[in-house]
């Protein structure tokens, strides 16, 4: 129901880091089938002041089984590794994740490095079974799905 919060977690490291609640709707039982469907997921980093990393655990029916920040950066910079992002989602047993990361500038152009890492985090998840099925780029000016936009 529209104008209901429901409970933002952020974990990383398997601690909980930041913990609020924001406007929306509860997204328990709704399969993602879009970017925008996935995008509700990620409001917690849109206007975070460094780069943060953060993974959804998706079920075989594409539905979230958990939303976890993996890592946070500095202001222009965050260094991620594939080790750290399917960490949780195997022990979630996840099909498939939904990963994203803002840009503190604004910019929703993805950076050569942006792009090299979404190379190698499909190589790896091929090889673990799980499968990458978005890379969000996402800041207070809105959002650019890397599928969407043909770098996928």
């Amino acid at each position: 129901m529209a104008g209901e919060s429901h409970q933002v977690e952020v974990f990383i490291d398997g601690s909980l880091v930041f913990a609020t609640r924001e406007p929306g709707t509860s997204f328990e039982d709704e399969p993602i089938n879009s970017a925008e469907d996935a995008v509700r997921h990620f409001v917690s980093i849109r206007a975070m002041p460094q780069e943060v990393f953060a993974v959804m655990s998706l079920n075989g029916a594409n539905k979230p089984i958990k939303t976890r920040w993996t890592t946070v950066g500095l202001l222009d910079c965050n260094q991620v590794h594939p080790r750290e992002v399917f960490a949780d989602p195997l022990m979630d047993r996840a099909a498939a994740v939904i990963v994203a990361h803002n840009h503190p500038s604004g910019t929703l152009e993805p950076s050569p490095e942006d792009l090299a890492l979404t190379q190698r985090l499909q190589r790896a998840g091929e090889l673990l079974g799980i499968k990458i099925l978005d890379h969000l780029i996402v800041s207070a000016n809105g959002f650019v799905s890397l599928k969407q936009s043909g770098h996928m």
